[in-house]
């Protein structure tokens, strides 16, 4: 027994020093110190020795048992530094070389447009305000003179969201004119900018989610002079003072008198092509003096106070300023197109 056991810690001790991985030493614990391992089976023998015998053998197994499993934890250390050393060396930083570079992210032409347009007009002492996107009718619609009935009322142009109509989602900036005007007394001079929502079809220049920027004046002895000032300073200030801008008589519910305001297309000048549909022109906004009934409604008197509104269409107020042709270009979120800007 003696003699196996010495061949034991012979063999274990030259295999321990040979293993070149963790899993190799894993499987020599197992081949000589586990339950079937070759020192386990030296020791079931021991029954058959003297009494005189067996603490000696006992006593050699123990030591021979204990040697095994110091080389074992000494070859662990070893490899795991050898692994360690050669992770640091795999993974060696050299920080005198250039790293590579991040793109910058940049503002979307949208938020740039904007900001342009929130800059003119509080440079002119308007306040930016907001207002819900989630509606109800009698804000969108019965507040601005649109009564039911009205056209601008038909499921086929209006998104609802509850059966009753009550509840949709807005088609206009225009309910935040209503909610200033029934907390704020005049002077009002105020600029909401948001979302609105249509059911119109895509194309070039319509989309049914878009951006729309509502203007509202109310003071004593406010006309349509200041209406058009107001416009043509906003619009020269935006695309430069050689931009064209017309205005076409026209009719809002909520304003009278009312006009169009309409810019000359950048992609033809007035010749006609697809983005202005053969016109020459593109639609900017719509605006007008306040009308009385709406400011009846929202406790201003009619007979001191006056005022004018507008609504611009964000999108192609940004196609204007970047010579975008195509609206759909704005919300393909295409790396291509908006790292032009």
């Amino acid at each position: 027994m003696k003699q196996q056991l010495e061949q034991i810690r012979t063999a274990a001790m030259k295999a321990l020093e040979q293993a070149a991985s963790p899993e190799e030493l894993e499987a020599l614990r197992v081949q000589f110190l586990g339950k079937k391992g070759e020192l386990t089976a030296v020791l079931k023998m021991m029954g058959g020795l003297s009494a005189e015998e067996r603490p000696v053998m006992g006593q050699l197994a123990n030591t021979v048992r204990a040697e095994i499993e110091q080389k074992l934890d000494a070859s662990r250390n070893v490899l795991k530094a050898k692994l360690l050393e050669a992770k640091l060396r795999s993974e060696t930083l050299d920080v005198t070389v250039p790293g590579t570079r991040i793109p910058q992210g940049h503002r979307h032409p949208m938020n740039l447009a904007l900001d342009e347009v929130k800059d003119v007009f509080v440079g002119m002492g308007f306040d930016i305000v907001d207002g819900p996107e989630v509606e109800l009718s009698d804000y969108n619609f019965t507040r601005l003179n649109t009564p039911e009935g009205h056209p601008a009322r038909d499921h086929s142009d209006t998104f609802y969201v509850t059966e009753d109509d009550e509840v949709l989602l807005r088609t206009q900036t225009s309910p935040i004119q209503i909610r200033v005007m029934e907390t704020q007394q005049p002077p009002i001079r105020m600029f909401a900018p948001g979302r609105v929502y249509r059911k119109d079809e895509v194309d070039a220049t319509h989309s049914p989610m878009f951006h729309q920027m509502e203007g509202l004046v109310v003071d004593k002895g406010i006309t349509m002079t200041d209406l058009k000032g107001c416009l043509e300073q906003m619009v020269k200030a935006l695309y430069g003072p050689d931009a064209v801008v017309r205005f076409r008589p026209h009719h809002f519910p909520f304003t009278e008198p009312s006009c169009e305001v309409d810019v000359q297309c950048f992609e033809c000048h007035g010749a006609g092509c697809r983005t202005c549909k053969g016109e020459g022109w593109i639609e900017l906004l719509g605006a007008g003096m306040v009308h009385p009934k709406v400011l009846a409604g929202c406790g201003i008197d009619p007979e001191v106070y006056s005022g004018f509104a507008f609504g611009v269409g964000l999108e192609r107020m940004a196609m204007r300023r970047f010579a975008i042709s195509d609206m759909r270009l704005i919300f393909e979120n295409d790396v291509r197109f908006l790292e032009q800007f």
